[in-house]
């Protein structure tokens, strides 16, 4: 095993049933922004892969043109990447 399937493995303890394209990009963030990984960069990463499995869904905007209620469901992943930046890098 290596230092990016160590984190990869981590964060789906964290965040189990991830699309692996999706863990990827959030094992990315956990490298990139660590523990000062935003809601935004989330749904950055989150868009990224949607556009590809689903290129027009609703969501696929910028951070600032979701309601409040959709950008907090970016926290719980915001959180677990943070979490994993912090006990691991």
């Amino acid at each position: 095993m290596n230092y990016i399937d160590g984190v990869r493995e981590r964060l789906n303890v964290e965040l189990p049933g991830l699309d692996p394209a999706l863990l990827d990009l959030y094992t990315l963030l956990v490298f990139t922004e660590g523990p000062r990984v935003g809601m935004e960069n989330v749904h950055d990463a989150w868009s990224v892969w949607r556009s590809r499995t689903e290129p027009h869904h609703v969501s696929v905007v910028p951070f600032d043109d979701l309601t409040p209620e959709v950008q907090e469901l970016d926290r719980k992943y915001t959180d677990a990447i943070r979490r994993v930046a912090r006990e691991l890098l």
